[in-house]
């Protein structure tokens, strides 16, 4: 009986926990698998790398685990994963975080020698619980950097371009690595295929009389130019048809007639008037 009893406290107490960081679980796909987890006897203390903008990591245990930003960075199997707990509740991280390229890869052998670059370390653990209620303000006043420089005696941070320079060669090398993973861009930035680009259209081809087609020269695109009006060009009055008048054909017709018929020719030295003179003295 009391057995069944603690293992019932034991099943609330998980689902409990469970429930604490439901949220944070990883929606996966199929293709990427969560890392194993981590088992620590207590919460693990952390140092801070020098060279760096507040990156912490464990530096007794085999794997990395870093602590940035407020979450805590593994890489697994060439890829990258993070959580609010630092062993459980991993989440598939698509790029490679970006404080990773300030971390010197000889860290550790630097931690074991306590030296850095020639000058004596004097690293500081932090446990997890003043790291969980420290690291803001830390961060907002760069704490590590002015007040200790990290712990590194008499040491002189390197400068904002030099940083920069190493940042680069750092990730340059990293990706070459043949474990790492290349993260899997989405559909954003992909480029049209030359056919779904519109290409333009040719024009019509004009008929000339002698059956041969010319093609007209195709313009290149240019700026838009400005819209002339059109210039109308005058219309042509119409022309005003005159009323029919009867009398002026009619006398058009007899004009024609009078051209068709024959003149006739009067004999010479007589006239009218003669004529009837003559009838006047036969009476």
């Amino acid at each position: 009986m009391r057995q069944k009893l603690l293992l019932l406290i034991a099943s609330v107490s998980f689902l409990s926990l469970q429930s604490c960081y439901v949220a944070t679980q990883p929606v996966y796909d199929g293709s990427y698998e969560p890392p194993p987890a981590i088992v620590f006897e207590r919460s693990p203390d952390v140092i801070v790398i020098p060279d760096t903008d507040d990156v912490y990591v464990v530096p007794d245990i085999e794997i990395e685990l870093f602590f940035w930003g407020g979450w805590w960075w593994r890489p697994w199997a060439g890829r990258w994963y993070r959580s609010h707990y630092h062993d459980r509740g991993w989440v598939y991280y698509q790029d490679t975080p970006t404080f990773y390229f300030d971390v010197d890869p000889g860290w550790r052998g630097y931690y074991r020698n306590r030296n850095w670059y020639g000058h004596r370390w004097d690293y500081e653990r932090i446990p997890n619980d003043r790291l969980q209620q420290n690291w803001k303000t830390w961060q907002n006043e760069r704490r590590w950097e002015r007040q200790g420089t990290w712990g590194v005696r008499n040491y002189q941070p390197r400068p904002q371009q030099k940083r920069q320079e190493l940042r680069q060669q750092r990730q340059r090398q990293y990706q070459q690595r043949p474990e790492i993973k290349q993260p899997q861009r989405g559909p954003q930035g992909r480029q049209p295929d030359r056919s779904e680009i519109q290409q333009p259209q040719e024009r019509p081809r004009v008929q000339q009389p002698d059956g041969r087609e010319i093609q007209q020269p195709q313009r290149r695109p240019q700026g838009r130019q400005p819209d002339r009006p059109e210039i109308q060009q005058p219309q042509e009055r119409p022309r005003v048809q005159q009323p029919d008048r009867p009398e002026i054909k009619q006398k058009q017709r007899r004009l024609e007639e009078n051209d068709k018929q024959p003149q006739r020719s009067q004999p010479r030295g007589k006239s009218k008037r003669g004529g009837a003179d003559d009838e006047k003295r036969d009476d």
